[in-house]
């Protein structure tokens, strides 16, 4: 459920950009995004701070497209919030006594994220690191080198997708970590 009301804007997006253009589908994401985190705080009574920051980005980047009647605007969104969030996992290896993507996995609290050395959480957060500024690497990619059409597609599918696979392929690797560096258990 939760996954939709983060999903479902985009799929808005998609079907207004079918229906209409492109600064339609910005109108209505602009009023979707700001719903879908409204709906999301009341269930769970948290702010979720990537959600608040990208709507926040949405809302910045979106009155521009439909101010200047620009969608270069909305297209640089989310490369511009991926470097962002990049930048700040990057701070954190400096920044307090752990690295971000250890603090991301700590809330979880089910995960026994001690059993893994600093140094390896260093570099996971590295490769997060890696990943946000890849992500907006590909978005401007395909921003300007396909059509508008595309390029909305793959905001929606590509970039999800892609993050989907990142955020498994994370969990595989933390997961088999983890487990073979279980106090009690022999390592090989």
């Amino acid at each position: 459920m939760q996954l939709l009301f983060e999903f479902l804007p985009l799929i808005l997006f998609l079907a207004a950009f079918y229906l209409k253009d492109i600064y339609f589908a910005v109108a209505v994401l602009m009023v979707a995004m700001p719903i879908g985190f409204a709906i999301k705080y009341y269930r769970t009574r948290t702010v979720d701070k990537m959600y608040l920051w990208s709507t926040v980005f949405l809302l910045v980047a979106g009155t521009a497209t439909l101010y200047f009647r620009n969608p270069k605007f909305l297209y640089w969104k989310p490369t511009v919030f991926y470097w962002v969030v990049g930048a700040v996992f990057l701070a954190s290896t400096w920044v307090g006594d752990r690295p971000l993507v250890r603090r991301f996995f700590d809330m979880t609290g089910e995960l026994p994220t001690s059993n893994l050395p600093a140094e390896s959480w260093r570099r996971l957060n590295l490769v997060w690191v890696l990943f946000f500024a890849a992500m907006g690497l590909i978005n401007i990619y395909v921003a300007y080198t396909f059509s508008e059409a595309v390029w909305a597609n793959f905001k929606v599918f590509g970039l999800l997708g892609l993050t989907l696979i990142f955020m498994l392929a994370q969990g595989m690797w933390l997961f088999s970590r983890l487990d073979a560096n279980a106090p009690g258990e022999e390592e090989s």
